[in-house]
């Protein structure tokens, strides 16, 4: 099992990365919440991994935090009908503190906004978790300490709302978090939205 690679980072796309380790190029598969963090190509790099084994491929999955491969691990192992493919599309669709939250709440609403996530999975996410002994009550002891912040909130339903519009999520987190960064003076989810249509229609 490949627990993590620490090498240079080669290059990095929204939903992958290549590290070089020790002259061999590894490419992991990973969500929007560790592009984040990555740092620019040619830099140091430690990457938390998952080996995906199928009888065609062996696939490697990325993470710049243990909580986002504990989730990742969790909704994969433990939800019925979702894959690795699916497991990171949530993890890109909001933070895991906000799933966690949602979880805890039974927030079909903000779930199934994820892309690729339906009202019907969205249901089986919450039914299958809550059923997991002990994961949704030291979820509920600890999401006051790690609630998201009024801007993480903010940020994540004017993702949500982009993608409801036809936007693609990659762009959708793109261009919200640029503008959380450029203009910090927009606090509310519907003054990012408006911006970030007027901004994307613009195409900059």
């Amino acid at each position: 099992m490949i627990t993590f690679l620490n090498g240079t980072l080669a290059s990095a796309l929204p939903t992958q990365a290549i590290v070089d380790v020790g002259g061999v190029g590894y490419e992991v598969f990973i969500p929007l919440s560790s592009y984040d963090k990555l740092p620019a190509a040619g830099q140091p790099v430690e990457i938390l991994t998952h080996l995906h084994v199928r009888e065609d491929a062996h696939i490697l999955y990325g993470f710049m935090t243990a909580a986002e491969r504990d989730l990742f691990r969790l909704l994969v192992n433990n939800v019925s009908g979702i894959g690795p493919k699916l497991a990171l599309a949530v993890l890109s669709g909001m933070s895991v503190s906000h799933f966690k939250s949602a979880v805890v709440n039974a927030d079909i609403a903000s779930l199934s906004k994820i892309s690729g996530l339906g009202k019907k999975t969205a249901e089986r996410i919450v039914l299958e978790l809550k059923d997991k002994l002990g994961v949704v009550a030291a979820w509920e002891a600890a999401s006051a300490g790690h609630a998201p912040t009024p801007e993480q909130s903010q940020a994540n339903e004017a993702v949500l709302a982009l993608i409801a519009l036809g936007y693609k999520q990659v762009d959708a987190h793109k261009a919200v978090r640029e503008l959380q960064e450029r203009e910090p003076a927009i606090k509310t989810a519907e003054e990012l939205v408006k911006s970030a249509l007027k901004k994307m229609a613009a195409g900059r």
